[in-house]
């Protein structure tokens, strides 16, 4: 290991030169293209922290044999408090596989503001990123504030750790958990062979979305706490039971987990042409996940200007949106010769499970004796599955959509795009426990059963460092979505009214002056 002190303007040098530097404690950390490429979190999780202090993060998701090993990528020491740069990825600059720079995307700045949004880049973009473009614009936030909060936060996972709630409840935990999924796969398959077709789907939905949560559980490896015991599970819960890619899920959700609510970075907020939960969208903004514009087009403003009544039928029908995203995401791994991250067995084995999924669901399907009960199964299935859906942007959509830059800490950003889901503890499990996201977004390794317990750590926290911890009942969270919708769709109604009013300005404007006015351009 190396101690040579690294200087921010080294950092940034080395940086602008192809590596991926990041800081961890108070090391400087290269990370090798080959663990690039490999990393079980997804590429994306690294390039999002270059330049950046990101010990909080990698230390909220890893155990700790794994940060025993990210020392070894340590080429030197940074003085702390540490000063962030710009992620090259947050200004659209990434590394394609040849390690050359690629703009892929143009980015919107004001120096007065720290926030960046991503839009499509334009034909003359630069070859490569200049030092200014890691260079963050004005904060509103203090440097001295953010780094109690850090500090503060370090101490809280300390006492979460030896409050031992990362020891997992098998038991006590998961033993109810599954008795309530025999108990639904029976009663689906009870119904199933009495022909109550319809019963039968409502319940298979449900089971779904009951185990959607333990899917969860296992792509955060936070149940058997071991990568491989917990892939192959997640694979056989979400892969062959449920139909949906875990390593495509991991791969979307952790990017969520670090830059919550960030526009052009957060795939979990941008659902266009169907939903759009902030005005910035109107930009047609670029997805740094997805890699293409999000289109404000006209199809866009269409359904934005409804959403708030379309809201529960879009999510409705939101499982099918997790096939459209997964099985692409596994087809472009054909040609990686590393496929899915962990191995040729982990991809293999998915698509096995995907295959395995389709077999037996089409042949429920297919044996319910007609096209029209076949399709009504297929679409009851799917809406029983649905409340997940509903759960999950509770959490999120009526929350801050800002981007408040690099030197804003984990703990912060995590209470400020975050809520929790009020709920009486005996219902706790119709939300998988999920409810508490708040405290899951601080220790997203933490065994979902542990979450009340560690909540009232947090909420201590909170409160200790001023920081706002968000929660509302099921019914006032529904509302504040809804009212933030509807915000947006009424901002699109007036952009439309205006545009109406200036056009018709123009042209009597011109008609007033004898000008020959073509009204069907």
């Amino acid at each position: 290991m190396s101690s040579t002190i690294w200087t921010r303007e080294n950092v940034a040098s080395e940086i602008l030169a192809g590596a991926h530097l990041v800081v961890f404690q108070d090391h400087l950390l290269r990370i090798p293209l080959k663990w690039f490429d490999q990393h079980p979190g997804g590429t994306l999780c690294i390039q999002h922290f270059v330049g950046r202090d990101a010990t909080d993060e990698i230390e909220s998701y890893h155990p700790d044999h794994v940060l025993e090993l990210v020392r070894r990528y340590q080429v030197g020491k940074v003085v702390l408090p540490w000063r962030p740069l710009v992620p090259p990825v947050m200004s659209g600059w990434v590394r394609t596989n040849s390690n050359v720079w690629y703009n892929e995307a143009g980015a919107i700045r004001n120096s007065s503001s720290p926030q960046i949004l991503l839009v499509q880049k334009s034909p003359d973009a630069t070859d490569t990123p200049s030092r200014e473009v890691l260079e963050p614009g004005s904060s509103i936030l203090s440097a001295e504030d953010q780094a109690q909060h850090s500090a503060a936060y370090k101490v809280l996972h300390k006492r979460i750790r030896d409050s031992g709630l990362y020891n997992t409840r098998y038991l006590a935990g998961y033993g109810p958990d599954a008795l309530r999924y025999a108990l639904l796969a029976s009663l689906s398959f009870y119904a199933y062979h009495r022909a109550w077709f319809l019963t039968s789907a409502a319940f298979l939905g449900l089971l779904w979305q009951q185990l959607a949560f333990l899917a969860h559980d296992l792509g955060h490896v936070s149940v058997t706490h071991n990568w491989t015991i917990d892939r192959i599970l997640g694979i056989v819960v979400a892969d062959c039971i449920g139909g949906v890619s875990i390593s495509w899920w991991v791969d979307d959700h952790n990017v969520h987990h670090l830059v919550p609510n960030h526009p052009s970075h957060d795939p979990t907020i941008e659902h266009l042409p169907f939903l759009a939960i902030s005005p910035a969208f109107f930009d047609s903004l670029w997805s740094s996940h997805y890699k293409r514009t999000l289109h404000f087009d006209k199809f866009a403003k269409f359904f934005v200007q409804v959403q708030h009544r379309l809201f529960y039928i879009v999510l409705a029908l939101a499982r099918f949106n997790l096939y459209a995203s997964s099985y692409p995401f596994l087809a472009r791994k054909v040609f990686d010769p590393k496929r899915t991250r962990g191995g040729h067995w982990a991809w293999w084995l998915e698509v096995l499970g995907i295959g395995l999924f389709w077999c037996w669901y089409g042949r429920v399907l297919v044996n319910c004796g007609s096209w029209k009960i076949s399709l009504a199964y297929l679409l009851a299935s799917h809406v029983f599955a649905s409340p997940v859906h509903v759960q999950i942007v509770l959490s999120h959509f009526s929350m801050s959509t800002a981007d408040l830059g690099p030197t804003e800490s984990f703990a912060d950003r995590q209470l400020r795009t975050t809520t929790d889901v009020i709920c009486d503890e005996s219902l706790g499990w119709i939300h998988g426990g999920l409810h508490l996201q708040v405290t899951h977004h601080l220790f997203p390794r933490l065994p979902r059963h542990n979450l009340k317990a560690a909540s009232l750590l947090v909420k201590e926290f909170a409160a200790e460092q001023g920081l706002v911890y968000a929660e509302f009942g099921w019914i006032n969270g529904q509302k504040d979505v809804l009212g933030v919708l509807k915000s947006v769709a009424d901002q699109v109604k007036l952009i439309g009214t205006v545009a109406n009013i200036e056009a018709k300005d123009v042209i009597d404007r011109k008609l007033g002056s004898g000008v020959e006015v073509d009204k069907k351009a």
